[in-house]
């Protein structure tokens, strides 16, 4: 999703504060200790009973989730695959459908019913979404005042459904509730076996307002971009059966497949699609393809349809009737689109571990070109792609697609949507975290719906690397959740842990209190993956056990007990005091330095959480040390007492020299000999 304007702003400042909640335990026995010591935690008492008590993570380890975090020996998934034929239509603004789903069931249980996604049911006047918001629901305000699709639409209008197995095709009982439509088979589908499901169907693609899914005009076109835009299989998994969450507007869990889909659309429209196009001969000139095989070879950016060629009727094999585009995707849990007649189109190499290489590709409007925009866009597609495949997981699809839009701020597999306006830093930000999503939640597939600091706090932590290493760190430092060029962490996640309204990181995506989202699911998520791999664990650690997450849980189901269980097993560390001051709770951090003499000095712990704290001493003849007091200081007590070692005399002693932890009152963190 798009950062926001403060996620690119970072105070410099850390406001001192006192005060903390403590939001609970998840736990049982831990629970009850919560309770009797809420009280001290809250006036600032530090209790070792609360922080260090054994934890039970919430997904217990069993033959499907392993120990050590991986997927257990019998761990299955189910798969979805796709075909799709569908049409644009420009002047009613609609979009048709046939759609064909080849459901799987690799899991040990017979389903006697089968449950679809309707995303596009949230733009109807009665969805739950528009209810329980108290109004209408949209993103964005409609491109005119008189705009005749403003803020709702019918959403999926079904006009037929049926479901194939080996034994013939019935028309099944089919309830629709909200954004979810119950599929009530007739025959039972056992274990280890499969059906097919059939549907036709059609809606009205909403305006701007759509926010995810739009289309607008731009000074030269319109621009569709659609997504949501076929009913998606639910995921039945081992955690939950089918998870069945209503769509109110925040994230997706989907199950992985393959997809064959056709996108029927005026001949004059260029259409940017997830995956790999595969009649270039039927929808492109043959200019056009020896540019795109140009560029498949070609580490700068090479025009496919240059701007000047946008309103020349030779860049389109025709210029009447229709073009079908055909696209195939494997191994993905989604695919999109875009199409408009007014399409710049740009692409370069992408050169992946194992001599791979992909293609990165943009697609925008002529008023977005600029040396400082547009342009640029390619180059930091390219640029996100190789560097998050080398540091993390290699990219296995054919295509990185960003996509000038209306759409803005939005991710999907292989394709991204962006502003049209979007220029600068914001644009290398905007795209290099988009792009990231790839990664989370599109490669590693845990549910961004329900936990939404795997997708969001763990790729904005990625995009701190990529910021570091674009052009000699000509974009960075970005240091979302951490800290600012200054050194000091920015204020907002203390507002966090201070706050008592603020939810925890275990709450799910649509659950953020009014503005909290971004600061928790984002800042907060992403400053703690920093805690771990510099404070913590160290990179050597850090890096090898996140990889090994990823490696383990590519396209896969991940819950955070598997993140939490592999980041212990692979790194040697039990980090419990963490995962439950930092993820179960809003814990504040508070070490103070009490007392220094000559020989030794005394910290005090005033917050219920822990972390390997970084103390400065100076010595009066000018020499310093420095040193981590670990965790395991604050076992058993609030206190830590150091002494030195040999004569040297103490003239001073700082806590966290450096500002790199989330320290609350900082007013207490030196203090000179007495």
């Amino acid at each position: 999703m798009r950062i926001s304007s403060s996620f690119l702003s970072l105070p410099s400042l850390f406001r001192a504060a006192r005060c903390v909640i403590l939001l609970g335990l998840v736990c049982g026995a831990a629970d009850a200790q919560t309770q009797s010591k809420s009280a001290a935690t809250a006036s600032g008492g530090y209790d070792p009973r609360i922080t260090f008590a054994p934890l039970s993570l919430p997904d217990p380890v069993n033959v499907y989730r392993s120990s050590n975090g991986a997927p257990g020996p019998m761990y299955w998934q189910n798969q979805a695959d796709y075909e799709l034929h569908t049409s644009l239509d420009t002047t009613a603004k609609t979009l048709t459908t046939t759609e064909t789903i080849t459901y799987t069931n690799n899991s040990p249980d017979t389903l006697t019913s089968l449950w679809v996604q309707l995303d596009q049911n949230i733009y109807r006047k009665d969805s739950r979404a528009r209810l329980a918001s108290g109004g209408a629901q949209r993103r964005r305000k409609p491109a005119t005042e008189d705009d005749t699709f403003a803020y709702s639409t019918e959403g999926f209008v079904f006009d037929s459904v049926s479901v194939e197995t080996p034994h013939g095709t019935t028309t099944p009982k089919t309830l629709v509730e909200d954004t979810r439509m119950q599929i009530q088979l007739v025959t039972p589908l056992a274990t280890k076996s499969q059906l097919k499901v059939h549907i036709q169907y059609h809606y009205t693609i909403p305006g701007v307002w759509g926010g995810r899914t739009s289309y607008g005009m731009s000074k030269q076109g319109e621009i569709y971009d659609i997504a949501q835009w076929y009913p998606r299989m639910c995921v039945y998994d081992d955690l939950r059966g089918w998870d069945t969450l209503p769509y109110l507007g925040s994230e997706f869990y989907l199950e992985y497949g393959h997809f064959e889909y056709y996108v029927t659309v005026p001949s004059k429209m260029i259409v940017a699609g997830s995956g790999e196009l595969v009649n270039a001969k039927d929808v492109l000139t043959k200019l056009q393809i020896d540019r795109l095989a140009q560029a498949a070879k070609s580490d700068a950016t090479v025009y496919i349809r240059k701007p000047e060629e946008v309103n020349d009727p030779a860049s389109r094999p025709k210029q009447d009737g229709t073009l079908t585009w055909h696209f195939r995707m494997d191994h993905t849990r989604d695919v999109v689109w875009s199409a408009s007649p007014a399409f710049v189109w740009d692409a370069a190499r992408m050169n992946l571990p194992d001599g791979k290489t992909s293609l990165a590709e943009s697609v925008y409007p002529p008023e977005s070109v600029g040396p400082d925009a547009w342009d640029k866009s390619t180059e930091y597609v390219k640029n996100t792609v190789e560097n998050f495949s080398k540091h993390w997981y290699p990219y296995e699809w054919p295509a990185a697609i960003s996509v000038a839009g209306f759409s803005t701020g939005m991710e999907y597999p292989g394709v991204v949507f962006d502003g049209i306006e979007d220029k600068g830093s914001f644009l290398f930000w905007v795209t290099a975290h988009e792009i990231g999503h790839d990664w989370f939640p599109m490669i590693v597939g845990s549910n961004e719906r329900r936990h939404a600091f795997m997708d969001e706090g763990f790729n904005t932590f990625i995009d701190i690397e990529e910021s570091d290493l674009y052009a000699g760190g000509k974009y960075g430092p970005k240091r979302d959740g951490e800290y600012s060029a200054g050194g000091e962490p920015p204020d907002m996640i203390l507002k966090v842990l201070d706050n008592p309204d603020a939810p925890t990181l275990m709450v799910a995506a649509d659950d953020y209190t009014g503005q909290l989202g971004h600061p928790v699911s984002y800042f907060k998520g992403a400053y703690g993956m920093v805690l771990l791999r510099e404070q913590i664990l160290g990179p050597e650690r850090f890096d090898r056990a996140f990889r090994k997450y990823i490696h383990d849980w590519a396209y896969k189901h991940p819950s955070p007990s598997d993140f939490f269980r592999e980041m212990e097993g692979e790194s040697g560390e039990d980090l419990g005091w963490f995962w439950r001051g930092w993820y179960l709770n809003n814990w504040r951090y508070d070490v103070g330095v009490d007392a220094v003499s000559g020989e030794s000095f005394t910290l005090s712990n005033h917050g219920q959480l822990v972390l390997p704290t970084p103390v400065e001493v100076t010595f009066v003849d000018g020499s310093k040390t420095r040193f981590k007091v670990p965790v395991e200081a604050w076992l058993t007590k609030g206190t830590y007492v150091w002494h030195r070692e040999g004569t040297a005399v103490l003239r001073s002693v700082v806590v966290d020299p450096d500002h790199r932890l989330p320290d609350d009152d900082r007013s207490n963190n030196s203090k000179g000999a007495q």
